[in-house]
């Protein structure tokens, strides 16, 4: 909950500057009740009428008493914001909570309340509170939605004061805002077994054994809880203290998503360009393979890996899988088109594996690529070719804008290719759900023809 008290125009005090300031916040109605008493005053003066002086000076003061009486109160209402929640998908609706709370001993005049949100997420709120007494809150709410997917701030939230005459309205900025982050769609994907792949857990993993034998054993220090029946003596004897055999220890498999982001390699823009079918597809895949058990990272062109990790690794699994799938989520929420021209970083970014060489270079091995390829040419096309390496299995969803844009298109030829290469690949045509080429992939047998190496 996001919380200030408003504060005058500039961050003005309560000196001259301030009640210039609220002079200026003299409405129409408070100029010409002044106008008028300032006349009928000088009139007075020159036909030497008391009475009228007596009205005139009643015109006069009675805006600037309204002015004193805003500019003394200007800082004693505070106000606070609640958006739930504060990551929403492309299309659903977040909530939007305002609280105003009268910390003053003296009730307020009208209220007029007014969040400042983006165009995008629909019209500006505005809100008219009634007096409010000493001590007393309002509580109004609102909805926004958006479905263009991006970071959104709401507020500075504004408070207009008016006197109950009318004739002054101060406008008052409070200093804290929110963040709405609107991701992508995302589609429930069906568990499929894509060729060559194994499954995050069970036994389709690999095993990283610490006992190999008695005399490979790998100990660790006694930790409060373990099985006594566990403790190796020879290790204990040797180093002094209580030391017990690692336990085996399943490894997870990992699966790479790459994300095409080329500028050049996409037309269009909108919610239903290919672009955005791309980055909703990668979302709904690494949402997906998460919830598998993989241990995911999520790649794009220019070579940059997010995971949950906090590096360029893969994420980790248990408790920071949901960590994980926001940080991945909040990225694909404003990644837009990069300047680069080819595939080649994203190429050295998947043949390293993300670990710089050594055990876990090569993709992974075992491990699964899934792709989302914009326009290739036939350079581009060869170098996606050898990205299939050593990986356990790899899939490919390509979106030709000739094709999209309903001209004709080379996308067939460039899928053979990578199919010839080992890819599972599949042509992404417009209109088309990403879960129903998702099961598509699932039933697709493996190109024919050799993998091919890293070169």
């Amino acid at each position: 909950m996001s919380a200030g008290a408003p504060r005058g125009a500039g961050g003005e005090g309560r000196g001259a500057g301030g009640l210039r300031a609220s002079l200026a916040g003299l409405t129409t109605r408070g100029r010409s009740f002044l106008a008028a008493g300032v006349a009928a005053a000088l009139c007075a003066y020159v036909l030497g009428q008391g009475e009228l002086l007596r009205v005139g000076l009643l015109l006069a003061v009675l805006p600037l008493v309204c002015v004193l009486a805003l500019h003394r109160t200007r800082h004693r209402v505070s106000g606070s914001r609640r958006l739930t929640p504060m990551r929403v998908p492309a299309g659903s609706e977040a909530r939007v909570q305002l609280r105003m709370e009268n910390v003053s001993r003296l009730p307020t005049g009208l209220l007029m309340l007014q969040d400042r949100v983006p165009y995008v997420l629909g019209p500006r709120p505005r809100f008219v509170l009634d007096r409010v007494e000493p001590g007393g809150r309002r509580e109004v709410s609102y909805r926004v939605r958006s479905d263009l997917r991006g970071r959104y701030p709401l507020g500075p939230l504004q408070l207009r004061l008016t006197d109950p005459f009318g004739l002054v309205e101060l406008t008052r900025s409070f200093s804290t805002y929110d963040t709405l982050t609107v991701i992508p769609r995302t589609e429930a994907l069906a568990p499929v077994r894509l060729t060559g792949e194994t499954f995050g857990y069970g036994d389709g993993s690999r095993r990283s054994l610490a006992l190999a034998g008695d005399d490979d054993v790998i100990p660790r220090t006694y930790r409060r809880g373990d099985d006594l029946r566990r403790v190796h003596w020879r290790s204990t004897a040797r180093y002094g203290e209580l030391m017990v055999r690692r336990e085996e220890q399943p490894q997870r498999s990992r699966a790479t998503v790459l994300l095409d982001t080329r500028g050049a390699a996409f037309e269009g823009a909108g919610p239903d360009s290919a672009f955005e079918w791309a980055v909703s597809g990668a979302a709904s895949a690494l949402a997906h393979l998460l919830e598998q058990g993989f241990s995911v990272r999520l790649l794009t062109d220019t070579g940059t890996s997010v995971s949950g990790d906090g590096g360029g690794g893969f994420s980790s699994g248990g408790q920071e899988s949901a960590e994980a799938a926001g940080l991945m989520m909040d990225t694909l929420a404003v990644v837009g088109h990069s300047d680069g021209a080819g595939l080649s970083r994203a190429y050295d970014a998947v043949r390293d594996g993300g670990h710089g060489g050594g055990a876990f270079a090569g993709a992974g091995g075992d491990g699964l690529l899934l792709a989302f390829f914009g326009d290739l040419d036939d350079v581009q096309t060869e170098l996606a070719a050898k990205m299939r390496g050593r990986c356990g299995a790899a899939v490919a969803f390509v979106l030709d804008s000739a094709l999209w844009a309903g001209r004709p298109s080379k996308v067939e030829a460039r899928v053979r290719r990578l199919r010839d290469a080992g890819w599972t690949a599949l042509a992404a045509p417009p209109g088309v759900a990403f879960g129903e080429l998702w099961r598509q992939a699932g039933n697709a047998p493996l190109g024919t023809g050799t993998s091919g190496g890293w070169g």
